[in-house]
């Protein structure tokens, strides 16, 4: 963050930043569900991993590029950011990702409603948990649910839906965030002389998609409250209500897509905190 840049130039900065995030990300997400473009877990990963070396590209010398309410309350934490701040940051981040949403939405709505018709979904029933998916995330991820022909079995869908614990979902939004918050503050410290010139964003990128390869199956692979709550609140005006928000998890949603990101990211800096103040030490 530039030491120059007042609150409202950070501020846009990380409205733009989220809304490049979310646009191509979910954007990816759209297009897998809707179209059966992307296949695979690692093209809607790059896509995402791109997504984000763009938004730290082009806003990191203004704001920070922070562009997730886990690193920003992660940084606040340590005292590695203002925390005059943090709620400025946090306002326009989830600004940014419902706008985001809100553009997908306008662009997508053709195609949302065609899906939703050849599977005869019907948007706030159960089964339309299959398209607020591009919005909102959910475990164990709906993605992993095949329909059979032009019909959605409710009662499976909800099992597979309960297939992950709330526990487990947690841990892994836990280890996928402490492990971006690591990367992260290392890749960014000053003192780390083995990234070499402005390579920090592509190694972020790359984490996340990497996190997304492995962590996608169980819950989506959020690591950033933003990014979950912004199109999910979207998503839950548009149409599909409760099955939005809350949706299926429950109240699990608050703990497993704001409570582990939050905490993961802190513990994730706090690591890289403590091993920059010890190898200085030493």
């Amino acid at each position: 963050m530039s030491a120059r840049a007042s609150i409202s130039a950070c501020v846009v900065a990380e409205i733009i930043g989220t809304f490049l995030l979310v646009f191509f990300g979910c954007g990816a997400v759209h297009v897998a569900v809707l179209y059966g473009g992307l296949q695979g877990l690692w093209q809607v990963g790059i896509v995402w991993g791109l997504s984000i070396m763009l938004a730290i590209y082009t806003i990191g010398q203004i704001s920070g590029a922070h562009i997730n309410p886990a690193i920003t309350l992660g940084f606040a934490f340590w005292n590695e950011f203002p925390r005059n701040r943090v709620l400025p940051y946090i306002v326009a981040q989830l600004a940014g990702a419902m706008l985001a949403a809100a553009t997908l939405y306008v662009l997508f709505s053709p195609a949302l409603t065609r899906y939703e018709r050849e599977l005869n979904i019907r948007r706030g029933r159960d089964d339309s948990v299959l398209t607020a998916m591009c919005y909102g995330e959910y475990y164990m991820n709906p993605g992993g649910y095949q329909p059979d022909g032009d019909r959605v079995d409710v009662v499976l869908l909800r099992r597979h839906l309960a297939q992950l614990p709330t526990a487990t979902a947690f841990l892994a939004e836990l280890l996928g965030t402490a492990m971006l918050g690591f990367v992260v503050a290392r890749t960014t410290s000053p003192q780390n002389s083995e990234v070499p010139g402005k390579l920090a964003p592509v190694f972020i990128g790359l984490t996340v998609t990497a996190l997304i390869c492995v962590l996608a199956p169980l819950t989506q692979a959020c690591f950033n409250p933003a990014r979950d709550f912004g199109p999910r609140f979207v998503a839950a005006a548009m149409g599909w209500g409760s099955v939005a928000l809350p949706g299926p998890n429950g109240a699990g949603i608050i703990l497993v897509y704001l409570a582990a990101p939050i905490l993961g990211a802190t513990l994730g800096i706090g690591l890289a905190r403590f091993l920059a103040i010890k190898s200085t030490a030493e």
